[in-house]
């Protein structure tokens, strides 16, 4: 009889644990998160020649986003994204996007982000993000990121880029 109530104190503790844990899991999603950053096309490529950035000219863009984590694996992301072009010493505001698009989880502080994009300079694509998480504290996070973004549109040849992106989570 003492055993069975050994065993009777110890599924409820069990029991107990696992309810809490899933009550504050229910309790974290969905998880809100903001983002601020810097991005800059290293390489763009398309079929009237290839542009780099830093060269002649130099482009900044400057995204800012919010993702909403539907779960620890899933979640979606709105990304807004003002670009600076500077060149034969002016600069102006090159061009505005938005960005919306999926996110997945890949572990070890790996996400992908597979993003549309439409922007005001007519042109519109799709955007593939590999992002990585480089430092965690408490309330924030640095991370780095790979964008490749494709673009189409406003009768100018399809450009496929390479970026880096580095930001901050909040």
């Amino acid at each position: 009889m003492k055993a069975f109530k050994i065993l009777i104190a110890m599924l409820t503790s069990i029991s107990s644990t696992t309810f809490a844990q899933n009550n504050i899991q229910l309790q974290n999603y969905p998880r809100i998160a903001g983002y601020v950053g810097l991005l800059h096309p290293i390489v763009t490529f398309s079929s009237a020649g290839t542009d780099t950035n830093f060269g002649d000219h130099y482009v900044v863009g400057m995204p800012t986003g919010i993702n909403i984590w539907k779960s620890a694996k899933i979640g979606f992301s709105a990304e807004f994204v003002p670009t600076i072009r500077a060149e034969n010493g002016t600069s102006k505001m090159a061009n505005f996007m938005f960005h919306p698009g999926v996110l997945v989880a890949l572990g070890k502080g790996w996400t992908f982000a597979g993003r549309a994009a439409f922007e005001t300079s007519g042109r519109y694509g799709l955007t593939p993000v590999l992002n990585k998480t480089v430092i965690k504290g408490k309330s924030s996070s640095m991370f780095a990121a790979l964008p490749l973004p494709l673009r189409f549109g406003n009768d100018r040849p399809t450009t496929f880029t390479i970026g880096f992106q580095v930001g901050l989570a909040f």
